[in-house]
C-alpha cells in the first residue's frame, strides 16, 4: 500500500503565533508566554515521528470524525502544505505541550503514525 506524501511548510504561518500565544497565556503568565512565543519564532525546525509527539503530549488521538482533523486530513489528500506544529517542553510534568497543531498531528496519524513531522520545539 502506497503511503500518502505529506507536504509541509518550512515555517508556521505568521497568524498561528497569536493563537499559540492565546493558548499559552492560559497556562503561563502572559509575560512568560510572550517569551516562549519569541523562542518558538527563533527555534529551528526538527523532525519527530507523529506518534511520538502525540505520546509525549499525552493527548488522545482524535480521528477524522473530528471536524478539525477532517479538514487537515482533506488538506493532506489535496497536497496542501501544512504548518509545522509548535511544541513546548514541560519537564516538570515529563511531557510536551502542543501549543499549535494538535489536529494536524492527529490528521497525520490517520495516514501514518510513523510519519516524520517537522516541529518547532522549545
Amino acid at each position: 500500500m502506497k503511503k500518502t506524501a505529506i507536504a509541509w511548510r518550512a515555517e508556521p504561518k505568521k497568524e498561528e503565533y497569536p493563537s499559540a500565544y492565546r493558548f499559552l497565556s492560559l497556562i503561563q503568565r502572559p509575560k512568560h508566554a510572550k517569551r516562549t512565543i519569541d523562542r518558538l519564532r527563533r527555534a529551528a525546525v526538527s523532525e519527530h515521528k507523529a506518534i511520538d509527539v502525540l505520546r509525549a503530549s499525552r493527548e488522545p488521538l482524535l480521528d477524522v470524525t473530528n471536524s478539525h482533523v477532517k479538514e487537515d486530513h482533506n488538506k493532506i489528500v489535496a497536497g496542501e502544505k501544512l504548518s509545522p506544529p509548535m511544541l513546548v517542553r514541560d519537564p516538570r510534568n515529563s511531557r510536551v505541550i502542543i501549543v499549535d497543531g494538535y489536529h494536524r498531528i492527529c490528521a497525520v496519524c490517520s495516514f501514518d503514525e510513523d510519519a516524520g513531522i517537522p516541529c518547532k520545539i522549545v
